[in-house]
């Protein structure tokens, strides 16, 4: 004989695993969505980064003390 009769536990039993398996799911769907968020902005931090070096490397160079002073 089981300890709890499956007539009466067994569906609390069922719906705790209903429920726990529920709030798993929308875990991580939240955070899979937060992750493509995040590398969508390192995309676009990246190629901010990548704009600003080709600039730089493009503009003339600044002068320095030494070249100033001639």
């Amino acid at each position: 004989m089981p300890a709890l009769p499956l007539d009466t536990a067994g569906r609390y039993v069922a719906a705790a695993y209903l429920v726990f398996m529920l709030i798993l799911i929308i875990y991580v769907a939240i955070m899979a969505s937060r992750l493509t968020r995040i590398q969508k902005d390192i995309t676009v931090i990246d190629e901010m980064l990548k704009t600003r070096d080709e600039h730089a490397a493009k503009a003339p160079p600044l002068p320095t003390e030494a070249s100033a002073q001639q």
